[in-house]
């Protein structure tokens, strides 16, 4: 095999290596959503692998912005915090149709994010909780869709109401933003491009315009009875987690 069509092999098995990275970077993003909350941002990997409709409604809304500005109506320390009723109430939903029970024998643990819903097992809409600590009387009873894999001392600090009040929170923090993590490099790719294009713009109209340039001074010649003209000025530069029936 000749050096060129040995760097060709090589580059083209390098290529065979990547794509499946690069693929398997996007589909991550694509299951990851980013809570952004007033104390910071939270990350949420999905599991379509335990609850494949679950997590298509959950993405569906996001993409609608469903979840900006709904609070964390009911935060129990030491159980979970709940969001996700557009009333505020915990007996709201969305307009999608409820999800069918996708119950696995996953533990619920510390960070562990899962559906809330009434005692019918398939009344899941767009109600959700996430676990401060492990909750195992949940197991096989709630579905389990996703988990926090940063932010957890951000949801530590999501105002709380008590065990006694049924985690009822009097002002309530809210989500701000929840969106994929697709969608937020798509639009900072944008953002990036559009910054460009204006740099580019400006450079165009400042840095690479021609400057004027100074009008040449007239010759003095001398004349009778005449003064000699001035010089030309130069031009200047510019508990259970339910939803209530």
């Amino acid at each position: 095999m000749s050096y060129v069509n040995r760097r060709t092999f090589l580059a083209a098995s390098l290529a065979a290596l990547a794509a499946p990275a690069f693929a398997q970077d996007d589909e991550d993003k694509d299951n990851t959503l980013i809570l952004t909350t007033k104390h910071g941002k939270v990350v949420i990997r999905l599991r379509p692998d335990l609850a494949p409709k679950t997590v298509a409604q959950i993405k569906t809304l996001v993409k609608r912005k469903f979840y900006d500005g709904i609070v964390f109506h009911r935060v129990i320390p030491g159980f979970m915090a709940q969001t996700g009723d557009p009333t505020g109430t915990g007996t709201g939903g969305s307009d999608l149709p409820n999800i069918p029970a996708e119950f696995t024998p996953t533990h619920f643990r510390r960070g562990t994010v899962g559906m809330a819903r009434s005692n019918d097992p398939n009344s899941a809409n767009s109600q959700f909780f996430i676990c401060f600590d492990d909750v195992g009387a949940l197991d096989g009873k709630y579905t389990v869709f996703g988990e926090v894999v940063s932010g957890m001392d951000v949801v530590d600090k999501i105002k709380a109401g008590t065990a006694e009040n049924n985690g009822a929170v009097d002002h309530p923090d809210k989500i701000v933003t929840l969106r994929l993590a697709s969608d937020a490099k798509a639009k900072a790719d944008d953002k990036a491009k559009a910054d460009d294009k204006a740099k580019s713009s400006d450079d165009e109209a400042s840095g690479d315009k021609p400057k004027a340039k100074p009008k040449p001074k007239p010759k003095k010649t001398p004349a009778a009875d005449a003064t000699p003209a001035p010089d030309a000025p130069a031009a200047e530069p510019t508990d259970a987690p339910a939803s209530q029936d």
